[in-house]
Order: structure tokens, then C-alpha cells, then sequence
């Protein structure tokens, strides 16, 4: 799963840690769809597992959300709410279940953000190239640098030619964190992706590919 900028690891509600590697780590709990509607104030309707108009299972969330809006507004095209609002809630309870390893190892998914990106360009960067890397603003790239440079895993190099200009590049520290994580992620993201057929998995992420390759290309226009 490719690493973006989100916020940083919430809680530590994955519960105790297995050992790494396994695959088997738990997944954080996120809040049921019984939570989620008595914390917006609504009523939770049938939660058997039956399909509902507008994809998902009865049991979805986004599915209780968009019967709401439809029986206050019968009118309305709740499409791209079906898509969108499930994307940003996979988003949330993915953002809190697959950080588990990274927490373990005393890192935000930001600082693996920024680690990841010096390991697999495989060569120095300066914090302007990380912050395009890892979708980061210039004062958050610096602050992390900076925290990951006392731990000692990132070493900083000024340019002979112009001394306004850094140069960054992993320790070897740095390196063996990176490569003794990845693994680790990845069985968890294994873990975690476990529900989904892998044909569907393959189909899944050639829709967000579209998807996001249409958003990189048009997101300045719409927010224009």
C-alpha cells in the first residue's frame, strides 16, 4: 500500500502485539456501525449482512449514512458519496490497523514515510524532494528530519556549492530499520487485506489506480 501523508498513529487499541512477521498481528478496532450511528445521532437499521442498493453490505456504515440522506432527501444522487465515503472511512480504519508495526518500532507512518522515500530512490535528497515524495508541507518534513537525525537515522550533508541547500541521505542505522520493517508491514497489510479475494484485490487497485491518476492530474482544477 503506497504511504501518504495522514496524521500520525492513533492510540494503541490494536491490543497486545504478537510476535513481528507473523502476519497475524490484530487489527485495530474501529468503531461498529451501531457506535457510528449513535455517535451522529441516527437510528441503525438491520445489520444481517444483506446486500443494499449502492454496493456494500447492509452492515457498511457509508450504506446506514446514504439511507439517511435518501430518506431526508429522496431526490438526491448519493453516488459519488457511496464511493467517496467509503474510500475516506477504508482510509481511517486502515490508517489506525496497518500502523501497529510501525508504532512497535517507535515511528509514525510520516517518519516511515520519509525514511521509505530515502531507502527506495536509493540515493540523497534534499528535504524539498521529500516533501514531494511523501505529499508533505516543507515545515513537516523538517520537524520530522529532525527528530529522525537525533535518533540517529538520517545524516544531513550541506552542498559545496550553495550552503542554503541540504542533502539527505539514511544511516546505516536508518537502512536496517527500513529494510526490517518492510517485511513486517507488508505480512500486516497481507493481514489486514485478508477478506478480499486476491482476484478482487488485483481489480481493486487498478480502479484506485484510475482513480487516483485522474485525481494527480485534476485535483489543482477542482480545487481552483
Amino acid at each position: 500500500m503506497t504511504p501518504t501523508e495522514g496524521p500520525s498513529p492513533t492510540g494503541s487499541d490494536a491490543g497486545p502485539a504478537p510476535q513481528p512477521g507473523t502476519g497475524a498481528e490484530p487489527v485495530a478496532r474501529g468503531r461498529t456501525a451501531d457506535e457510528e450511528a449513535t455517535a451522529g445521532g441516527g437510528a441503525v437499521e438491520d445489520t444481517s449482512g444483506e446486500d443494499v442498493p449502492g454496493g456494500g453490505r447492509r452492515g457498511d456504515t457509508v450504506a446506514a449514512v446514504v439511507r439517511q440522506w435518501q430518506a431526508v432527501h429522496p431526490g438526491l444522487d448519493t453516488g459519488p458519496m457511496e464511493i467517496i465515503g467509503r474510500i475516506n472511512r477504508c482510509a481511517a480504519l486502515l490508517q489506525q490497523a496497518e500502523d501497529a508495526p510501525l508504532r512497535r518500532a517507535g515511528l509514525s507512518r510520516p517518519e516511515f514515510d520519509l525514511l521509505g522515500a530515502l531507502r527506495r530512490t536509493g540515493h540523497e535528497l534534499t528535504p524539498g524532494d521529500l516533501a514531494r515524495e511523501t505529499f508533505s508541507s516543507g515545515a513537516a518534513v523538517t520537524k520530522r528530519l529532525k527528530q529522525l537525525t537525533e535518533r540517529g537515522l538520517v545524516e544531513r550533508r550541506g552542498d559545496t556549492r550553495d550552503r542554503r541547500v541540504v542533502h539527505l541521505r539514511l544511516t546505516d542505522a536508518g537502512r536496517d530499520l527500513v529494510d526490517a520493517i518492510l517485511p513486517v508491514q507488508l505480512a500486516y497489510e497481507t493481514a489486514v487485506l485478508s477478506g478480499v479475494d486476491g482476484p478482487e484485490q488485483g481489480e481493486l487497485a487498478a480502479l484506485l489506480g484510475e482513480l487516483l491518476s485522474q485525481l494527480e492530474g485534476r485535483l489543482g482544477v477542482l480545487r481552483a
